[in-house]
């Protein structure tokens, strides 16, 4: 056994896996997840300031180059997937596994909807969610405030141009044509930012009782899950 470990360990290359998070968090939200170091190599990044109307495109270009290593697999959470899939259109990639998001914009909830038809992302209080200590402040009841330790715990990135970008960004996309990889979404029965009801679950895989912040939450799930789905073809 100790041989057959060493040839692996020593012979066969290692997958290099890029993980995006979700919008304006860090990449700590991984930081409970673990693949076996004699297969996987884990990279993360991390979000860059937009520049002035800057587009979804060429923001990605800006994220490609902070990828080192040629045909990686693609991990991306909420707007991250959203990312990883755009970026998958550029370069070449092994496989996109795509968390807490969507596929389509089809798949966003109304309100989501509502807010492109009548460009209501422009009154997104930005100012105010980028002072997550008056946000608490304004938060009433024990989900609220549990909601705003993990916002408070994983927000790397808080500033106004930041926010009013992304999440333009996200009510703007539209998809251009499905990916030619390989493309595996896992996505929680509890989600309450993209509802479990408008998500094509026929292509997905789906963990129970998991909410929108499945990545933190049930990181046992994934470390139990993620090796396999990656290396199978």
């Amino acid at each position: 056994m100790y041989y057959i470990k060493y040839i692996i360990y020593n012979i066969m290359p290692k997958t290099h896996v890029y993980f995006m998070p979700g919008l304006a968090a860090s990449s700590k939200i991984f930081e409970n997840i673990k693949l076996p170091a004699d297969l996987f190599e884990m990279h993360f990044l991390e979000w860059l300031l937009p520049l002035k109307k800057e587009s979804i495109s060429d923001y990605c270009d800006r994220l490609i180059a902070e990828i080192k290593h040629e045909n990686p697999v693609l991990v991306g959470v909420s707007f991250g997937g959203i990312l990883v899939q755009e970026i998958a259109k550029k370069i070449p990639v092994q496989k996109v596994i795509v968390i807490s998001s969507v596929l389509s914009s089809r798949e966003f909830p109304k309100r989501l909807k509502w807010a492109k038809s009548y460009q209501l992302y422009h009154l997104f209080p930005a100012t105010l969610f980028s002072n997550m200590n008056v946000l608490k402040y304004l938060m009433r009841g024990k989900h609220l405030r549990k909601r705003w330790e993990l916002y408070n715990t994983f927000m790397s990135v808080n500033q106004k141009e930041y926010l009013t970008w992304a999440v333009r960004s996200v009510v703007c996309w539209k998809e251009s044509g499905g990916l030619d990889v390989p493309v595996v979404r896992i996505h929680g029965d509890r989600d309450d930012v993209f509802p479990i009801k408008n998500i094509d679950t026929a292509d997905s895989l789906i963990v129970e009782n998991g909410t929108h912040a499945v990545i933190v939450y049930k990181y046992k799930w994934f470390n139990r899950h993620l090796p396999e789905l990656i290396l199978n073809k």
